[in-house]
């Protein structure tokens, strides 16, 4: 049965920047093992512990007009759309110092693609297990929040990909644990991660796999806050943790006494919009027009995720298959 620990569904943009911050803030320290802190991982090159890089690498985008034109008439007469924001840590998203600014890859990549469509955005920051239903009903035009490309995902919603980030698993730094490849390694662990994300669907689809190799099968610890994931690890109330790859790399580096394990797998990862959208075709060529004037480039190498590039942006493509073991 899994563990669902919550403060609740309301959430203020502030809440949740002070929860993740704490979380950080209780644990950060001198730096990880070298072996878990890859060049980058903390943003910008030679970037201090603990900083977000600064650098503006949005503004000198210009209109892209051969995209903009695919995108519907009423959408370039209003030239405004309303996009959904999951804030969680860096790289993806996090929050500025001053606790209201939106920063990291999510949004820097929406920031651009919105300059090239010559359109404006009306944020607003929801749960990440509140924006994908919240698109299906149409409440709003875009989703971000590192979102990875599932065949469940398909049925509902639409992707333009952007990037490949995926599963990765960190542990304490005194665990015996080296690398997970096989989920039946977790068996009679705890397993924290975040409500409504791919891990979660993951480990709870291959729980029984504990019982089929006659092993106690593992405890997944869900939390709402992505901070409240960190801080079950540290205080022990779990043994293992599994979120993004990159969000997982990033985190060590910032962290005392825990460890990246490895990559489990990639995904695409995507703008979501509700299915069968006709923005689709802009946003897709949009993306590879930043591509082609470097502002992709420019964008990964702020924060580090060099190795999460794409050779070009797909609308909803299918699933990265999850490893056979």
């Amino acid at each position: 049965m899994s563990t669902r620990t919550s403060s609740g569904t309301a959430r203020t943009t502030f809440g949740f920047a002070l929860i993740t911050a704490a979380a950080l803030a209780l644990t950060a320290c001198s730096g990880g093992e070298p072996a878990t802190a890859p060049a980058g991982a903390s943003g910008a090159p030679g970037a201090a512990k603990g900083s977000l890089p600064t650098e503006d690498v949005v503004s000198a985008v210009k209109k892209n007009e051969a995209a903009a034109k695919l995108l519907p008439a009423d959408v370039r007469q209003r030239g405004v759309l309303t996009i959904a924001t999951s804030v969680g840590t860096p790289p993806s998203s996090t929050y500025l110092p001053d606790g209201k600014t939106v920063t990291g890859v999510d949004s820097d990549f929406a920031a651009a693609v919105a300059k090239a469509l010559g359109l404006e955005w009306k944020r607003e920051v929801v749960g990440f297990e509140a924006i994908l239903p919240a698109l299906s009903s149409g409440k709003y035009d875009v989703g971000t929040g590192n979102f990875g490309v599932t065949e469940e995902r398909r049925k509902t919603i639409d992707f333009v990909t952007y990037i490949n980030d995926g599963q990765g698993f960190a542990t304490r730094s005194d665990s015996s644990l080296k690398a997970v490849t096989d989920l039946t390694q977790l068996c009679g662990l705890k397993v924290a991660t975040g409500a409504g994300t791919t891990f979660e669907q993951t480990l709870e689809k291959n729980k029984g796999r504990c019982a089929e190799a006659g092993k106690p099968a593992y405890e997944v610890n869900v939390f709402n806050e992505t901070g409240a994931v960190w801080m079950s690890l540290q205080q022990g109330r779990s043994d293992v943790l599994m979120s993004t790859i990159n969000g997982v790399r990033y985190a060590v580096t910032q962290q005392k006494n825990v460890k990246f394990l490895n990559e489990y797998r990639r995904l695409d990862v995507g703008f979501a919009f509700k299915k069968g959208t006709p923005l689709a075709p802009a946003f897709q060529a949009a993306v590879n027009g930043l591509k082609a004037d470097g502002t992709y480039d420019r964008i990964l190498k702020k924060w580090g995720v060099t190795g999460s590039g794409i050779e070009r942006s797909q609308i909803t493509p299918p699933e990265i298959p999850a490893p056979t073991k």
